[in-house]
């Protein structure tokens, strides 16, 4: 069995590549060519822990994967000097399911969430998309600017984090890297931050909106992948009530995403609020932007199917680099 780690994953997960596996896995969702069962939300109170499990199975022309995630979310960690996300991913064999990988699976994860917003924005953004905000500087924050970079020409990037030193970290560590421009700025307060932002992301674990919607930009494109539970919200009820909303998958989306749900609870929006899934606008069963000054909201949760895209791939670039270390069991 191969063991792949961070700096394994990172070298055998470039954005560009993710991003058209995410492409392909969210296509295979919408035409169920993909096997996902509800994950499973293991509580841990005790310690202010929570355990994820998520199986998945992805068959198309291009890809064949069967794997396992497990995620634990401890909110005490930082207490610990540990990161708050710990995650593996357990690849097997399609057809025999012998294990033939263990990745891990933080990085994948920050990778995948990445890829998925840049295919979103590829899809859904203005393609004369200049400016971008970032909400949350921790990995997240960091993999969301280095996928809109690469599939928009970004030339100036706002960067808001509720501690200071973080946002002033991310900028010193990802000014110019790769697609990245130089241009980044600390925004003062979240307005700064958005009103001039063509493209915002956000990537934190808030339980109340990061931005105001009087705020925004006619036209802007929103990423939110921070809250991925009924209590958390990063987006404005308002905002989701007049975007055009997609998603990753309905059926998660309508259970998880608090960004989703309270506007649904508090009567803003029904369930057919949601436009589409993402898959459905790349296999072109459903339009996406329709004019310059819609704003369009893709919320995603995460889905298993993209762990095994980029689970797949990681396997594969790594067995043609040479990465990783082979074990017997």
């Amino acid at each position: 069995m191969l063991i792949l780690d961070r700096d394994d994953v990172k070298q055998a997960l470039p954005m560009e590549e993710v991003i058209m596996a995410m492409k392909v896995a969210f296509s295979a969702l919408s035409t169920g060519e993909a096997i996902v069962p509800k994950r499973i939300h293991l509580s841990i109170p005790t310690h202010e822990g929570l355990s994820l499990f998520m199986p998945a199975y992805l068959r198309t022309a291009k890809y064949q994967a069967l794997v396992v995630k497990t995620v634990s979310v401890f909110s005490k960690n930082a207490d610990l000097f540990l990161p708050l996300i710990h995650a593996m991913v357990l690849v097997l064999e399609a057809h025999t399911g012998r294990p033939l990988a263990l990745i891990e699976g933080s990085s994948l994860t920050a990778i995948r969430t990445g890829a998925a917003s840049g295919a979103a924005t590829d899809l859904l953004a203005r393609p004369s998309s200049k400016t971008a905000a970032i909400f949350g500087a921790g990995v997240q924050g960091r993999k969301q600017l280095e996928a809109i970079c690469t599939v928009r020409p970004i030339t100036r990037v706002f960067v808001y984090d509720t501690q200071e030193a973080a946002a002033e970290l991310f900028i010193q560590e990802m000014s110019g890297l790769g697609p990245v421009p130089g241009d980044l700025r600390k925004a003062e307060d979240p307005q700064e931050a958005c009103s001039d932002a063509d493209i915002i992301c956000c990537a934190t674990t808030s339980s109340t909106p990061v931005f105001a919607d009087q705020h925004l930009k006619p036209g802007v494109h929103i990423n939110a992948v921070g809250s991925f539970t009924p209590e958390m919200q990063e987006i404005p009820s308002a905002t989701v009530e007049r975007a055009t909303v997609f998603v990753d998958f309905r059926s998660s989306a309508l259970t998880e995403a608090g960004d989703i749900l309270q506007p649904i609870q508090a009567g803003r929006i029904g369930a057919d609020h949601i436009h589409a899934e993402l898959g459905e606008v790349i296999l072109g069963d459903r339009p996406g932007r329709l004019g310059d000054d819609q704003i369009t909201f893709f919320k995603s949760v995460g889905v298993a199917v993209q762990d095994a895209a980029a689970a797949q791939l990681a396997l594969q670039n790594a067995r043609k680099m040479g990465l990783g270390q082979n074990v017997d069991i």
